[in-house]
């Protein structure tokens, strides 16, 4: 009854996802849009997450840029 256990080796949801410099640039509009769209009503965490994401994908493209 193994199933759904990890195996040595396997890749799990802990590991970071690695991606490409285009996926970044899709990714960081996506979430400036998902920003831009949100209701005044959301919650303050949940926009301060989403800030930092986008801050630390500009700082990643900034980085790969130099």
């Amino acid at each position: 009854m193994s199933g759904f256990r990890s195996h040595a080796g396997q890749h799990s949801d802990r590991m970071p996802i690695k991606r490409s410099l285009d996926e970044k640039k899709r990714l960081l509009v996506q979430l400036k849009e998902q920003q831009s769209s949100m209701k005044p009503w959301v919650a303050e965490t949940v926009k301060a997450s989403l800030a930092k994401r986008i801050q630390d994908l500009e700082t990643e493209l900034k980085a790969a840029r130099a």
